[in-house]
């Protein structure tokens, strides 16, 4: 299921998200590996901002973020409208993000969301899914959807012409989707088969959504974003129709236009198409948050693996949910992942994978933007030879010293310049525009603080990353999973370790003999 949105963290991302992520991978350079994409061909009252120059100029003393050109609406039904100019080509991207995702979901209806999200590629009562299908086709179109824990979001990529189109469908859409029995069987079908293909077929995904209820057992964002298959199974056409009811509607959405445009245009064209649509009263969101320091927590999941994995989780806040007075601690925290698994010179490679040969692989992420708390995550793949936990220990031994060893100069500014840039690189396409403000509006942020990023991580001293590491990194909040190989496949193995062993040896003294031999001949 494809979609295109950049990650910062990883070599992570691929081995863990396939229990969140239902895409090739496909995540957040600012979320981390919880969203589900969805290809539909293959499966899937005006507030202007006041303050906008002020806060264009905000910038780093290294690097800045470039707002320029960005405006913001509201219609008076509760629609929000950012719009961000890109001159550079003829086309324009338009997204749409409800304000409602896997997080939202009732105990028993887990991937409801994610039901619905494909339901809305199948028609509505003016444009059948055909006609749709033909109308994006006719005029160069692109279309693709994704649905994560915090929204669920569509978008179509035109000529920069066709903007009323891609603005016609979206609307018509929002409010007059058509529920047929026999399309949502299909699509029923479709998503329980994704269910097994990324995630029951997946020995590690399955390992890691168990892992994530594990370490998130208070949150909704402990289950997966797909849904366990018996809440699947139990999803029906009258569950899609009151979920679309309860939360598709302007005044749960945002709309990101980024291309070839001119705002007062776009705007003229959003009131055409939109401004008659009616808001409607919205329920109360569950909680995000999860306690952490619940004590120290250490399981083993046999799997269809080849090799063992270690999966390793501490409990820390967001952003978001660190609230204004402790920022400072999820800026340093996102630091810290990134002196620890920054590139090839950071420390858990350098040290554990290349010095020490501890691990063959690791890797690390931690999600800064979220609405709620969330996990500082490690994997790694011990060597041959090595056992889970010495490459636990050796982990935990090198997140211990970022709270006791001198962080230098250098792993700071590289930790530093790596966010940002990698921020600014996720924003070099339209659709990396549009996907960063759309994903931080939609969690309640606004997106004008990536202006402010540069200069809040030049403000994070070293002790500011030892403090934060030292508070929440530590054993007392931390989840451990030891994902091992079923014990008659660790038993074959180990007979075919023990019988190679056995041939080098008696081939070592076979060759022995024959140089003994050959001396003595010699002689």
């Amino acid at each position: 299921m494809p979609s295109s949105l950049p990650t910062i963290s990883l070599r992570l991302a691929c081995a863990l998200a396939m229990a969140t992520t239902l895409a090739a991978c496909q995540t957040s350079a600012i979320s981390s590996t919880n969203e589900v994409a969805t290809n539909k061909n293959a499966a899937t009252t005006q507030v202007v901002n006041k303050n906008q120059t002020l806060e264009n100029t905000e910038q780093s003393s290294a690097l800045t973020m470039d707002m320029s050109g960005r405006h913001e609406y509201q219609l008076e039904n509760g629609l929000k409208i950012v719009v961000k100019e890109d001159h550079r080509a003829p086309v324009v991207m338009t997204q749409i993000w409800y304000r409602v995702g896997s997080a939202d979901e009732p105990l028993d209806k887990g991937g409801i969301s994610h039901v619905l999200e494909h339901m809305m590629f199948k028609g509505t009562a003016d444009v059948s899914s055909d006609d749709y299908e033909r109308l994006i086709a006719k005029f160069g179109g692109v279309n693709n959807a994704f649905t994560s824990y915090d929204f669920t979001g569509y978008y179509e990529l035109f000529p920069a012409n066709r903007l009323p189109l891609a603005l016609e469908l979206e609307a018509d859409r929002m409010t007059n989707l058509v529920f047929d029995d026999k399309a949502f069987a299909k699509e029923h079908q479709v998503v329980m088969e994704e269910r097994r293909q990324r995630t029951d077929d997946n020995p590690i995904a399955k390992a890691y959504e168990s892992f994530r209820l594990l370490a998130m057992p208070n949150s909704p964002k402990g289950e997966s974003v797909i849904g366990p298959m018996n809440e699947l199974a139990s999803i029906t056409l009258s569950d899609l129709k009151d979920w679309y009811k309860t939360w598709y509607a302007p005044n749960n959405a945002t709309l990101v236009i980024v291309g070839d445009v001119e705002p007062t245009d776009v705007l003229a064209q959003v009131k055409r198409y939109f401004g008659e649509l009616k808001p409607t009263a919205l329920p109360k969101r569950p909680v995000v948050t999860q306690k952490g320091f619940r004590g120290y927590q250490q399981i083993e999941s046999e799997q269809a693996v080849q090799v063992p994995v270690l999966l390793m989780g501490y409990n820390v806040p967001s952003l978001v949910t660190a609230g204004a007075n402790n920022e400072k601690q999820a800026y340093a925290l996102s630091l810290a992942q990134d002196v620890l698994d920054g590139g090839l010179s950071a420390r858990l490679e350098s040290r554990l994978v290349r010095e020490q040969g501890l691990l063959t692989t690791v890797g690390t992420s931690y999600d800064l933007l979220d609405r709620g708390d969330g996990l500082f995550l490690i994997q790694a793949t011990p060597r041959e030879g090595v056992s889970l936990a010495q490459a636990q220990q050796a982990i935990i031994n090198e997140i211990n010293k970022l709270s006791t060893d001198p962080i230098s100069a250098d792993e700071i500014e590289r930790a530093k310049t790596n966010t940002v840039t990698g921020l600014i690189y996720a924003q070099d396409s339209m659709e990396g525009q549009a996907r960063m403000i759309g994903s931080l509006q939609s969690i309640g942020l606004d997106d004008r603080l990536l202006a402010k990023l540069p200069t809040k991580l030049d403000s994070v001293t070293i002790a500011d990353i030892q403090a934060a590491s030292k508070k929440y990194l530590v054993k007392d909040n931390l989840t451990v999973m030891h994902i091992i190989p079923p014990k008659e496949t660790a038993a074959k193995n180990n007979v075919s370790q023990n019988k190679m062993s056995k041939d080098t040896v008696n081939k070592n003294i076979a060759t022995d003999s024959a140089t003994k031999e050959t001396a003595s001949k010699a002689k």
